[in-house]
């Protein structure tokens, strides 16, 4: 595969806004009764992966009509199933596509490695897509994701729920009104991996249960024999199939940052990695195929990292620094942490000339030190009415969501940045414009990587 040359660039609202959005909307007082929804303002949507993040997926636009599902596994996905009975069910999301036509949006919550291909075919028949995060595996398929939406003018939306929040709006709006100055410092931390990272390939061949399609699940992946420790969570931990913690989790936090410090893709990334072994996990019989001690795997992402992200210099030579945590680690406890608090599980905090700003996910942004006298700006960033509400008032002609492809692009590729660092473990140098690792071959054949037979873009 060859990557997309495209750089990375920030879309506007006017000009994602579909050309035809005003054919898909008939008004309520034409085909219904005053406060009725006609039919014309309800979107057919279908879903695949449906077993995990997908039923909450679906429960968040339960006002529209849910009508197909696929899933590979039938009996991880039954549940949800069995809750909307009265939508088709698919195993294979490209025979569901082929013969549901009729499909206005699909909402994807597969595992990392198939997003792509899932948005890919939907986006080809110009459905519109709700993506779970990361928007893809490799930044290639993120540059063909976000170019091909642009081009088809769908809406989109990529499940970063905190994006345009309250509590992402103050912060960024704080920081902009200068509550700790001119920020050249971030850091920002997760509590995952909640699933094991730093460990081996298992080594016994097992059977498939009932109900699961192996073949299918791995689709554009490797071949590689079924076994437990990767379907239907862990998968997140392995090279093939996920990007890690920086991947799974970045961009959760790093919307505010691009907001607030209106920076671009990163210049350059390093990582620090630790790939400390536990037990045996259950899927590998009595085997202990992972010993307690310190070694880098070929398969997984390390057990812990601090990822370091720099940014182009402003116009005034200064630039700003972007440390990522995962694997239980934080930053260091800011001496102006009150003696009875703690540093959250997973935060964002801003270091500026004149302050420093925290913000833990929950009450909003707390200002460690600032400006004497500071006075909260007004509101003036457009706060969400929803996140999925979003989407689907996009769909229906409404302004872009706030984490659309053109923005959700730049959240993803600067997130898996990290996860190649995190990969070589070596410092590299990023040309965002040419989608190159300048500094690294190696690590730049990581962009773009090949798929199985029968499977593309």
């Amino acid at each position: 595969m060859e990557a997309h040359s495209d750089p990375i660039r920030l879309v506007s609202r006017r000009t994602m806004i579909p050309t035809s959005a005003a054919l898909l909307v008939v008004p309520r007082h034409v085909l219904g009764g005053k406060g009725e929804k006609a039919p014309s303002d309800t979107l057919n949507l279908a879903a695949v992966g449906v077993g995990g993040a997908g039923a909450a997926y679906l429960a968040g636009c339960a006002s529209e009509n849910i009508v197909a599902l696929c899933d590979v596994d039938f009996t991880y996905a039954a549940k949800t199933f069995a809750k909307y009975p009265k939508a088709k069910i698919y195993r294979d999301f490209r025979r569901m596509l082929d013969q549901e036509k009729h499909v206005d949006g699909v909402i994807i919550a597969t595992p990392d490695h198939t997003h792509a291909v899932v948005a890919m075919a939907a986006i080809s028949l110009g459905k519109h897509v709700y993506c779970a995060k990361p928007l893809a595996r490799t930044i290639h398929e993120v540059r063909v994701i976000a170019q091909a939406a642009r081009d088809k003018r769908i809406a989109t939306q990529m499940s970063v729920q905190s994006s345009m929040t309250d509590s992402a709006c103050l912060t960024a709006e704080w920081i902009q009104a200068g509550a700790v100055g001119t920020v050249r410092e971030v850091h920002a931390w997760s509590d995952r991996p909640v699933w094991p990272q730093g460990v081996t390939c298992p080594t016994r061949e097992e059977r498939a249960p009932d109900g699961l399609d192996w073949d299918l699940w791995l689709g554009p992946a490797a071949e590689r024999p079924y076994n437990p420790v990767y379907h239907p969570f862990n998968w997140r931990g392995w090279y093939d199939f996920g990007t890690g913690a920086v991947g799974d989790m970045a961009c959760h936090t790093l919307h505010i940052v691009f907001r607030a410090l209106k920076v671009g893709p990163p210049v350059a990334v390093s990582a620090a990695n630790s790939f400390i072994m536990i037990p045996a996990l259950k899927g590998d019989g009595d085997e202990p195929w992972m010993r307690a001690k310190r070694v880098k795997t070929s398969e997984t992402f390390p057990s812990a990292s601090i990822v370091t992200f720099d940014f182009a210099p402003d116009a005034n030579g200064r630039a700003v620094r972007l440390y990522w945590y995962d694997g239980g680690l934080k930053p260091p406890r800011p001496a102006e942490l009150p003696p009875d608090k703690t540093l959250p599980s997973a935060g964002l905090m801003f270091v500026g000339d004149r302050g420093l700003l925290l913000n833990g996910f929950s009450g909003g942004p707390q200002l460690l030190i600032g400006p004497e006298g500071f006075t909260p700006p007004p509101k003036t960033m457009s706060r969400t009415e929803g996140h999925y509400a979003e989407w689907i008032n996009a769909a229906k002609g409404g302004r872009p969501a706030s984490c659309e492809f053109g923005f959700a692009a730049l959240l993803t590729e600067t997130a898996l940045l990290g996860a190649l660092a995190q990969r070589t473990g070596r410092y590299l140098q990023w040309d965002s414009r040419q989608c190159k690792i300048t500094n690294d071959p190696e690590a730049n054949a990581l962009i773009a990587q090949p798929y199985r037979k029968g499977w593309s873009l």
